[in-house]
Parts: structure tokens; C-alpha cells; sequence
């Protein structure tokens, strides 16, 4: 897992955690029952507060994505694959929008962007 932060991004740096392990875990980087580093170790390795990483393990485990147990760390959850999948599902929903506002953009009909989406979809079970 590679979290890259930035000072100069608008986004508050526990937002950038979040969004870093919270990516993650959607795309199966990691796995349910995965060991996330501990909150004091990823400050140090990120060179943040305790206080900030605290607050991003915190609104992971709020989501659903991470339990955390006293003593022992930080885990990616295993109960949630129903709400994990929900939420990769809203991703690819959100990138469809813009492709649908790109194909708009464009000109295109509906038939025409659904085309599209089609043949992308085919020459992806070709490769696979």
C-alpha cells in the first residue's frame, strides 16, 4: 500500500489517508483480515501527527471498512463485501457519468455512447 500525500492539496491530509487506504480496499489491494500499519508507525512513515492518522483509521471504522482491536491493530474488514461492493459499484456509476457527459459533449446520442460502452465491454473479454 503506497499512501501519497500532499501539503498542497485542498483536501485535509486525514482525507488523503482515508481516500489512499479506502482505494485500497475497494480495488482488493487489500484484502479482508489484512494488517494496516499501525497508527503510530504510519505517522511516522508519512511523517504526519498520531492525531491525524488516528482520525483517518476513525473514519474508516466508521464506513465499515477497517475494525480495529485494542491491542492487536487494525484490520480490513471481512463483514463488509455487500457494502464494499456498493461502493465499487457507485465508483464505476460515477465515471460512467462523466463518460455520458463527455459523450454529450460530443454530440453522441444514447445509442451511440451505449455502443461504445459495448464495444469496450467485448474487447475486454477478449484480453481477458
Amino acid at each position: 500500500m503506497n499512501i501519497q500525500i500532499s501539503n498542497s492539496s485542498g483536501e485535509p491530509i486525514y482525507e488523503q489517508i482515508r481516500n489512499g487506504i479506502r482505494g485500497a480496499i475497494l480495488s482488493g489491494e487489500l484484502s479482508p483480515g489484512t494488517l494496516l500499519p499501525s497508527i503510530r508507525q504510519l505517522a511516522k512513515d508519512l511523517q504526519i501527527s498520531v492525531i491525524t492518522t488516528k482520525r483517518a483509521y476513525e473514519e474508516l471504522e466508521r464506513e465499515g471498512l477497517i475494525d480495529s482491536i485494542v491491542g492487536k491493530g487494525s484490520y480490513v474488514s471481512g463483514a463488509n463485501e455487500a457494502f464494499i461492493r456498493e461502493q465499487r459499484l457507485r465508483d464505476m456509476e460515477s465515471k460512467l457519468q462523466e463518460a455520458i457527459k463527455e459523450g454529450k459533449s460530443l454530440g453522441l446520442e444514447v445509442e451511440e455512447i451505449i455502443g461504445h460502452i459495448r464495444l469496450l465491454y467485448r474487447e475486454g473479454e477478449r484480453e481477458a
